[in-house]
């Protein structure tokens, strides 16, 4: 009884920094793979001579697989746990493949055939073993939060800073983005393919890095081992979905997923086309978001939480997004210097949204360990399905879209970018804030952590 009672209390109390990092840095790898994958995989494709409806298949298809992945890995982590090793062995299927969805199209020098469809059966056959590796790893990354800490101020610290080790990830691929796009000009397909062979490889050694530090520094979460250990049942599905609070969670972190990913896929064609910046402007734009990003995400890590302030600090960035998606949406290219300034506002918007938006999942877990991969992984099922059909729909009207750039007198016209990185997002942060502002979440024990990141 008294090692049971020293237990708990070492599982309440506040992590220490290197635990914080060591968790934080677990998801570099899915994360710089996926901006990339976000920003410029549609940009590639289209570059590259693929239809914008046969790109968006590419992009659909792996957001179906990722989708039910999760679902499915979050069942099979629910029931034996084992995080690290779902962990690893998504870690490396996603460096296997991501190669291969911006190296060119294996199956077609296989077969020797270039045409299209094949081009677009063999990219979306990648895509999809990519997406399948990456959901892996984020639903073991994700539900280890509840598992390593019964603290709820540590587990919005940690998500704070993955969130943090996120931004550092985007960042280290827009800073080798920039290099590439600026020392290997693009004239033809190859030297398009030879640009993002270069993006991707350097992302994954990256990404490789960081995985192998958190491996090294995180242990298997103990919570989760003596809830195997002393028989706990596997908490049933129907428990969740009898919450009213499990649905409000599910639709904020959607739309919030929304926001961010939408938003991230046509900022590239929105400074090009709509805008006429610089080709580095496909890095530089992007960077100044993040730089905002991962500022705003140390700060937060120094916040006491309570389910008041993370509604409060939600709703702040879903205002300052609806702002700012108006304000895209009616930039004339004649103000394109004033995107640097609306990066900032999205960057801190981005950072508010997804750390309180992913917190809030800590919180509607709580103390329920043996069903928290559940509760990840539907969640991110909804996200990655609703992101796929979003992306698939917006980009297969790009081609009946006139660009800009046709239009010699004229700054300003409402494209299907402009919607698709100004309108969309606007609305569901609106739509997000409404539902964050009608949650009931619980109050947790106020604790601060041990070592603040900032002392």
């Amino acid at each position: 009884m008294a090692g049971d009672t020293s237990n708990d209390e070492s599982c309440t109390k506040p992590l220490g920094r290197c635990s914080v990092f060591y968790y934080g840095v677990g998801h570099m790898l899915n994360d710089i793979t996926s901006a990339c994958w976000f920003t410029y995989l549609l940009v590639f494709l289209t570059d590259i001579g693929l239809a914008p409806s046969d790109a968006a298949i590419v992009m659909l298809s792996g957001q179906i697989a990722d989708g039910f992945t999760t679902v499915f890995a979050g069942e099979l982590i629910d029931r034996y746990g084992h995080f690290k090793i779902w962990h690893g062995a998504g870690s490396l299927l996603v460096a296997i493949s991501f190669s291969s969805v911006f190296g060119g199209c294996l199956p077609c020098k296989i077969i020797g055939s270039n045409s299209s469809s094949m081009q677009t059966i063999g990219y979306s056959f990648f895509a999809a073993i990519f997406n399948v590796g990456w959901a892996a790893t984020q639903v073991s990354h994700m539900s280890m939060v509840n598992c390593i800490t019964l603290n709820s101020t540590s587990r919005v610290v940690l998500a704070s800073c993955r969130n943090a080790f996120t931004m550092v990830a985007n960042l280290s691929l827009y800073a080798v983005a920039f290099v590439v796009f600026n020392i290997n000009t693009a004239g033809s397909v190859i030297d398009v393919e030879n640009q993002y062979r270069w993006i991707a490889y350097t992302s994954i050694f990256i990404g490789c890095c960081f995985v192998g530090v958190f491996h090294l520094g995180t242990e298997e979460p103990r919570l989760k081992r003596e809830a195997h250990e002393k028989g706990h049942a596997r908490i049933s599905w129907t428990y969740w979905f009898n919450k009213l609070l499990y649905y409000q969670v599910a639709l904020v972190y959607v739309l919030t997923r929304l926001v961010t990913n939408v938003s991230q896929a046509f900022l590239a064609f929105y400074v090009i086309n709509d805008l006429h910046m610089t080709q580095s402007s496909k890095a530089l734009v992007p960077a100044v978001i993040y730089i905002c990003s991962f500022i705003i995400s140390i700060l937060l890590q120094e916040v006491t939480w309570t389910g008041q302030r993370l509604k409060a600090f939600y709703s702040a960035g879903g205002l300052l997004w609806i702002i700012s998606g108006a304000a895209i949406l009616f930039l004339p290219s004649s103000m394109k210097a004033f995107m640097y300034i609306l990066s900032i506002a999205i960057g801190i918007a981005n950072a508010l949204m997804m750390v309180s938006g992913i917190s809030m999942q800590s919180f509607l877990v709580g103390d329920d360990l043996n069903g928290c991969a559940f509760v990840y992984g539907s969640l991110s099922f909804l996200d990655k399905i609703l992101c796929g059909l979003a992306l698939s729909v917006l980009e297969s009207y790009q081609s009946s879209t006139p660009e800009v750039r046709n239009c010699p007198h004229s700054s300003f016209h409402l494209s299907v970018t402009r919607y698709g990185l100004g309108l969309v997002p606007a609305i569901c942060a609106l739509v997000g804030v409404l539902v964050t502002l009608s949650m009931k979440l619980p109050e947790p024990t106020l604790t601060p952590l041990t070592d603040p990141l900032l002392a």
